[in-house]
């Protein structure tokens, strides 16, 4: 029995990573992330489960009250928070696991001092990284769900002499690290060590703009990964190192995606201060040629007969949308013109959002069905044969200028054209720019006309209306 538990807890871990990969895959599409977030819970249990049986578990009773008490906790949570709070919620999970991943690292540095044993460089090195990655998601995260939530400004906070004093920051953990590795046994060392990197993630996060939160999301997310693969390493766990690697390679995957979205480099999006990080202020004459462009508004009732009398409507969500929870209100909409005959799609931007994937959530709760849910590489060439394209609450992911204007800040970020559908109807309480602090050329194009609203407000309208056709 003794000799069969080692073997039977390696096979255990075995099958839950395969459960990782297999879960990961199912959540590449909307239509099976519910059975792979599943799929994937399981194998967390079978890892744990194993572990648990792993004769280095000192005191069960001690775990078993942690996991109440975090299952607890979890459980309220997730089934208070709003989905429009979903990216806060993924903001502070990422860093919540940054920072159990330091305590790790934190704590077998502590336990080896404290027993006099020598550190093994292998492990100290593996400590160090722990520290320094742990310690940078754990800030980083909490200072993101600062700014998504509305604690402190979601624009770039910067400073004189901001990059040089990281770089300081930077040299001083590599120094202390050096010096760790020749005198493993200096606690005050140690403890500057994880001052400067909990430092570093505040340093990382305040240059960033709201805007760029997706890149910074699915990137904090990566490096949660890496700090769980580090803590793998310091306690020679073979399943934390496997999930850690998972939760890493998919985490940068998806950051270079968002990247891609928005047509930039992870260097500019870190470290150019891009954005104001909000949708106020701007106007027209940010643009600088569009102040003197005619804009035409219509009212609900015009609105309803343009979106019921199309054979097919394009729904575009943005983040005005989540910001006025009114995708139950888009589905009611919906559900009303496909009554009425009309083909009803809803395109989605990767960057739509605070988070990879925000839209595809809001809907998904508003039970919209998947097989209406495009990708923009799907939908653009659809949009020369659609009526109306009905745009709620987005703004950069829909300006022209991207595609048409060189000396835009967005030229060259692939865009929703929208401005190819045969009529625009734009939802926007007004005519403030959005997190790239351009104005936008489609509210100014002859096929464009303004809703002028909130979102929820006027989608319900349009739902009124489109009843009484």
């Amino acid at each position: 029995m003794s000799d069969f538990l080692p073997t039977g807890i390696q096979l255990t871990y075995l099958v839950a990573a395969s459960l990782f990969i297999l879960g990961l895959k199912k959540l590449g599409s909307p239509a099976t992330a519910r059975n792979g977030n599943l799929i994937a819970a399981v194998g967390m249990l079978l890892a744990i489960a194993a572990t648990m049986l792993d004769q280095h578990v000192l005191n069960y009773e001690m775990i078993l009250l942690g996991l109440a008490i975090g299952s607890a906790i979890g459980a309220i949570v997730a089934y208070k928070v709003q989905m429009t709070e979903m990216p806060q919620m993924v903001g502070l999970l990422n860093g919540l696991g940054g920072a159990a991943s330091a305590l790790v690292a934190v704590a077998e540095f502590w336990r080896l001092l404290d027993s006099s044993q020598s550190i093994p460089l292998d492990v100290n090195i593996s400590i160090l990284l722990d520290v320094l990655i742990g310690g940078i998601t754990f800030t980083g995260s909490f200072l993101a769900f600062a700014k998504l939530q509305g604690l402190i400004s979601g624009s770039p906070i910067t400073f004189p002499f901001q990059q040089p004093f990281n770089l300081l920051l930077l040299g001083a953990y590599i120094v202390g690290s050096a010096y760790l590795i020749i005198t493993p046994d200096s606690l005050p060392i140690f403890l500057g060590v994880v001052g400067v990197s909990l430092l570093l993630g505040v340093m990382f996060v305040i240059p960033i703009g709201g805007g760029d939160m997706p890149v910074v999301i699915s990137l904090l997310n990566s490096l949660s990964g890496v700090a769980a693969a580090a803590a793998g390493f310091v306690v020679m766990n073979n399943m934390l190192i496997i999930a850690g690697a998972l939760v890493g390679a998919s985490g940068l995957i998806l950051t270079e995606i968002m990247c891609k979205a928005m047509n930039r480099s992870l260097f500019s999006v870190l470290f150019s201060a891009f954005g104001t990080g909000s949708s106020s202020g701007g106007g027209a004459a940010a643009s600088g040629g569009a102040t003197d462009q005619t804009v035409r508004s219509i009212d609900p009732e015009e609105g309803a007969m343009m979106l019921g009398y199309a054979r097919s409507v394009v729904i575009v969500p943005g983040y005005g949308m989540a910001v006025a929870q009114a995708q139950h209100s888009v589905r009611e909409l919906a559900d009303q013109l496909e009554k009425m005959g009309v083909d009803v799609k809803y395109a989605i931007h990767p960057v739509a959002g605070r988070m990879p994937g925000h839209m595809n959530v809001l809907l998904a709760e508003a039970n919209v069905p998947y097989t209406q849910l495009y990708d923009m590489e799907d939908i653009n060439p659809q949009f020369e044969q659609a009526d109306v394209a009905l745009v709620i609450g987005a703004n950069d992911v829909v300006n022209p200028a991207a595609r048409s204007d060189k000396n835009s800040p967005i030229y060259g970020m692939p865009i929703l054209e929208v401005d190819r559908a045969k009529q625009t109807i734009v939802i926007k309480r007004g005519m403030s720019t959005g997190f790239a602090g351009v104005d936008n050329e489609l509210f100014y194009k002859e096929k464009t006309t303004m809703l002028f609203g909130g979102a929820k407000d006027m989608v319900s309208k349009l739902v009124s209306e489109v009843k009484q056709l």
